[in-house]
């Protein structure tokens, strides 16, 4: 077996199993597949995150994970598909940053591997055995990875900031109330 066939049947391997992953991850948010929630309770998540307005945030989050792992796993848009993930994750790290980088302590670990993937396979390309392949990668061009990583990169940046301004706005306000209601607060 020539290495360049097992490298096309590794990035093939790899696609399906983290785009499959994704999918289902999504497919939890959207539709309440496999266990999940659906989009509502998905949205009231978001909120207690911090992710304003958690409707609109839970469908992106949805679309990001579902979407971009449909195709990942099939090999198409591969370098928008990767860049979608990767910023997609970057919200879930953020949000289990706080509690370290390991997962079985809540931490950042899993978004961070997903992520990673999906910015590996977004610059390495999907492979032979891919529909950008058969396509003659009309979506996979080298300046349509640079929007979509520039595109990715600015969306990840303004929703974590977002979020973190929701959180400090509520932190403010415990305080405030905390205040208030040990006699401290002004009047």
């Amino acid at each position: 077996m020539s290495s360049l066939h097992r490298k096309d049947l590794g990035l093939l391997a790899l696609r399906s199993v983290v785009g499959g992953v994704l999918f289902a991850h999504g497919a939890q948010k959207l539709f309440g597949w496999f266990g999940g929630g659906g989009l509502e309770a998905t949205a009231q998540a978001m909120e207690q995150m911090g992710f304003e307005p958690g409707e609109r945030n839970a469908l992106a989050a949805g679309l990001g994970e579902a979407g971009g792992g449909a195709l990942l796993a099939v090999g198409l848009a591969t370098p928008v598909a990767g860049s979608v993930v990767a910023g997609t994750m970057a919200g879930a790290i953020a949000v289990h940053y706080p509690a370290g980088f390991f997962a079985h302590g809540g931490g950042y670990e899993y978004p961070a591997l997903l992520g990673a993937c999906g910015l590996v396979l977004a610059v390495s390309g999907p492979g032979a055995y891919s529909l950008d392949a058969a396509s003659g990668h009309a979506l996979g061009r080298p300046w349509v990875g640079v929007l979509a990583f520039a595109a990715s990169a600015l969306g990840a940046v303004a929703v974590v900031s977002r979020r973190q301004d929701a959180m400090r706005r509520r932190e403010v306000r415990a305080a405030d109330e905390a205040a208030g209601e040990n006699g401290t607060g002004l009047s």
